[in-house]
């Protein structure tokens, strides 16, 4: 099993971390279903991110809200890469503590460990996963829209 760990950051509560060569914040939240991006598009884009053209309606920040799809391209977490990753960009939420919000689904058939006492983030690749990962969300027939995580 392979493994990496990520600093969390002391001075806040919730498990935030900092990564990238850029210093951006993403918020790890286990209850979230899709990767949110909370902040101006013009910083996304020095993400190489792609729109996707596509407005989406999901519930989150206390209520239903709305976002823009967007996907990134060869996007790295700590040794996890996501050669495609669908995220939803959303500006709504007031005073957000972080640039990004990790949901559970980009850890999917992945071994985690948020560790408030040392303040450490561990993830734990098995030997039947790779670190190479895509994330789709895609719409179902319903007009509701799903997310898939799977090994390169």
């Amino acid at each position: 099993m392979r493994q990496f760990t990520l600093r969390l950051d002391r001075a806040y509560k919730r498990p935030l971390i900092y990564f990238g060569e850029t210093n951006i914040k993403a918020l790890l939240d286990t209850g979230a279903f899709y990767p949110i991006w909370t902040q101006p598009i013009h910083i996304l884009a020095r993400l190489n991110a792609v729109s996707c053209n596509k407005r989406i309606s999901f519930s989150g920040f206390g209520g239903k809200t709305y976002g823009e799809l967007y996907t990134l391209k060869n996007f790295s977490v700590g040794s996890l890469i996501f050669t495609e990753m669908d995220i939803i960009a959303c500006s709504e939420l007031k005073n957000p503590p972080a640039q990004f919000i990790f949901s559970a689904t980009m850890f999917q058939r992945l071994v985690y460990q948020i560790d408030d006492k040392n303040h450490t983030f561990k993830v734990n690749i098995p030997q039947d996963e790779s670190n190479i990962r895509r994330l789709k969300i895609i719409e179902a027939k319903n007009g509701s829209f799903d997310v898939f995580c799977q090994s390169a």
